[in-house]
């Protein structure tokens, strides 16, 4: 990936949604990918036939209240917000194959480290908002910070896929409670107190957010978050 590819682009999601359409047909359901290894996804039928791979859907959560329909297509998204580093891959399939999905649009939103979204309630900008269009292997990237937390939810980030111009899938991605405890002891988190809301206790997370947990990695000082999502036509 050269260094242009991190540099924000003059598109909004309009744009890449009219460019997007006529990719596939319209798709009926969204669902998450379970894998041993990437490059089981290319066998497609066969990989799934001998057990390389799964395809198991996903749960539909709530879009939430701070959805804004404008984001820039760009892989960093964290323009000037402070946290611990966080890179999400994002992967698109055909849930009945396992194929990837090329040309799907992901867009993702989430709050800040002191839990504020931007765009909203008075908060200008645009931080922590974007847009990506999924490579010929179904991924999509994005460079951002690891989110902080706000009364009542546990640490989340929202997400939508677009495929053919239409919002096939909306939900939620969720972490490991032992992971949000450790980032929240940490600066600029700790400004802002411990979370009050886990996994267990969040009422859209008990609606199927286990299904939609992120795999995560350490990579220096942050995380890799990884997750793939399949659309079932």
């Amino acid at each position: 990936m050269s260094d242009h590819d991190h540099e924000e682009r003059p598109l909004t999601r309009r744009s890449t949604l009219l460019k997007a359409g006529g990719v596939l047909g319209a798709a009926l359901g969204l669902g998450a990918w379970r894998y041993g290894d990437d490059d089981a996804s290319a066998g497609g039928l066969a990989a799934v036939e001998r057990g390389a791979v799964s395809c198991v859907l996903a749960p539909e959560l709530t879009e939430g209240p701070y959805y804004v329909d404008d984001a820039a297509v760009r892989r960093n998204i964290t323009a000037g917000k402070t946290g611990v580093p966080l890179r999400l891959r994002l992967r698109v399939l055909d849930v009945a194959t396992c194929r990837p999905i090329r040309g799907a649009t992901v867009d993702i939103w989430h709050c800040d480290a002191l839990g504020v979204y931007s765009g909203v309630s008075g908060n200008r900008g645009s931080f922590l908002r974007g847009v990506q269009r999924t490579d010929a292997s179904g991924w999509a990237t994005f460079d951002t910070v690891y989110p902080g937390w706000y009364r009542g939810r546990a640490v989340h980030i929202h997400v939508k896929v677009h495929v053919g111009g239409d919002v096939v899938h909306t939900g939620q991605f969720f972490f490991p409670a032992a992971v949000s405890d450790a980032v929240a002891r940490r600066a600029p988190y700790n400004r802002h107190g411990r979370p009050d809301t886990p996994n267990t206790t969040d009422a859209i997370f008990r609606n199927g957010g286990s299904r939609s947990m992120l795999a995560l990695t350490r990579r220096g000082t942050g995380y890799v978050g990884s997750l793939a999502m399949g659309v079932r036509r």
